[in-house]
């Protein structure tokens, strides 16, 4: 009986459609997020909360962060993608873009941390470090088999990294440019999808507030607090969304709470 009564209700369940039950922030101790005023906005706020008992405590103050030169768009990360794709059915589509390669878009929704990296040996920092080389670039040529990974090109071949415009030893390829000198990857489109976007970094600004081409950018200060807090045991995640995102996903997806003193940003 027990086991008919089972089976019922499984039915039961498969006929009412999917039930979203999952929040994208499961088992994770540590939440980076950032949110802006819009889509188009080129400036956000950042925010680190730690996973207790009680739910999502705040860590240290939050600071000013830029994005992309263009704003936001929803990327690919551990989101469900019907919360884009419902969006979209809205008839919104404008309002609420994708992200695509080149569009100089800092991906929006929720993402696992890749390597933190840098100019240095080793850094203070509890992530896997992958120290830059002058040979290392990151792949942003679509139609490459390294699309959307960093490699060395004295590993692939000087071939391989043809075309790509992103070297991550900038202050040797750029006159001393500092944006890489420090950061971490944000795994947005861990398949590597072509066209979907690629090499989103949060790093280092070379001048305040300087926009993006799709990256978060801060101070060099802001992000070695990051990096020493950052860890890996906790499963640290990165939320990038605009504010009315935010409140509307806010209990669904169990996002922490804002200060009420997270106010606008330039």
């Amino acid at each position: 009986m027990k086991s008919l009564l089972r089976c019922l209700a499984v039915a039961a369940l498969s006929l009412a459609g999917p039930v979203w039950a999952a929040s994208p922030l499961d088992g994770a101790g540590q939440v980076v997020v950032v949110t802006s005023e819009g889509w188009d906005s080129t400036h956000g706020r950042l925010q680190a909360f730690t996973r207790t008992d009680g739910g999502w405590k705040p860590e240290g103050t939050a600071f000013d962060v830029a994005l992309g030169r263009s704003g936001s768009a929803w990327g690919i990360g551990l989101h469900p993608a019907v919360a884009a794709d419902a969006a979209h059915a809205s008839g919104q589509a404008i309002g609420d873009p994708r992200k695509r390669e080149g569009d100089g878009r800092s991906p929006a929704g929720v993402f696992a941390l890749g390597t933190a990296f840098g100019y240095a040996a080793q850094a203070d920092t509890a992530l896997p470090w992958q120290p830059m080389q002058e040979s290392s670039y990151c792949m942003d040529v679509p139609d490459s088999p390294y699309y959307n990974r960093i490699v060395d090109a004295e590993r692939v071949g000087a071939e391989a990294v043809e075309g790509s415009t992103e070297p991550m030893r900038l202050d040797l390829h750029n006159k001393g440019d500092v944006r890489y000198q420090q950061g971490f990857v944000i795994n947005h489109n861990p398949h590597n999808v072509p066209g979907q976007g690629s090499c989103i970094f949060a790093h280092l600004w070379r001048r305040e507030g300087e926009a993006t081409a799709g990256c978060t950018a801060m101070t060099a200060a802001h992000m070695q607090q990051l990096l020493a807090w950052l860890d890996p045991r906790q499963g640290p995640l990165f939320v990038l969304l605009p504010r009315v995102e935010y409140a509307r996903l806010q209990q669904a997806w169990q996002l922490p709470a804002l200060a009420a003193a997270h106010g606008p940003t330039p």
